[in-house]
This record gives C-alpha cells, sequence and structure tokens, in this order.
C-alpha cells in the first residue's frame, strides 16, 4: 500500500518506544509523532489543527492522542479531528518496520 514515489527516512530503533508510549522527532524540517499503541506504530504531525498545540505533550487513548491545550482528540491511523475545538485532520505517514528500525514515508 505504499506510494512508490515517497522517501523513506529512518528515523528510530524501533525498542526506544514502548508499548503505549510516543516520542516526537523532527524528520526533514517536520515534527513527527511516533505513537506505539495496540501492537503497531503510528506516525502524525506533532501540531493540533486547532491552535498548533504540541500533541507529542498530550496523553494517548489507544489509537487517540488529545492535544494537551483544549482537548481535542486526534485518530492516529487517519489523522482525523474527533472532537471540537480542532476540526481539520493533521496528516498522517506511512512507517515502516525494516531490521528493528523505524522507517517514515515522506
Amino acid at each position: 500500500m505504499n506510494d512508490k514515489s515517497k522517501q523513506f527516512q529512518r528515523v528510530a530503533i524501533a525498542s526506544e518506544i514502548s508499548e503505549g508510549d510516543k516520542r516526537v522527532y523532527s524528520i526533514s524540517g517536520k515534527r513527527i509523532l511516533i505513537c506505539h499503541t495496540e501492537g503497531s506504530f503510528y506516525a502524525i504531525d506533532d501540531r493540533c489543527t486547532h491552535d498548533n498545540g504540541p500533541l507529542g505533550e498530550g496523553e494517548m487513548f489507544d489509537t487517540q492522542v488529545e492535544c494537551p491545550r483544549h482537548g481535542a482528540r486526534f485518530d492516529l491511523k487517519t489523522g482525523k479531528a474527533l472532537c471540537l475545538p480542532a476540526v481539520g485532520a493533521v496528516s498522517t505517514y506511512d512507517i515502516e518496520i525494516r531490521d528493528g528500525e523505524i522507517w517514515i514515508g515522506l
């Protein structure tokens, strides 16, 4: 399901992000939040579409992350805003695990 025109970039070692944890990385000038939950890794922009709040500082609930500023929640799989005050989706990125390393498609 990967778009072959995407450039994949190595970001981290998968074991650095334990189940239920998340980390923010700067990749090609973007702040991207990588979450490890329910046995999978997800990558989304580290900014709330409501007021650019840092999603990496928010709490994760199953496959959702909540903005610490005003409580907007986003689906980690689709980027869709799940509740107000955010109405716009955040960008999501393809992830591949290669030999224990996390690679992101930009």
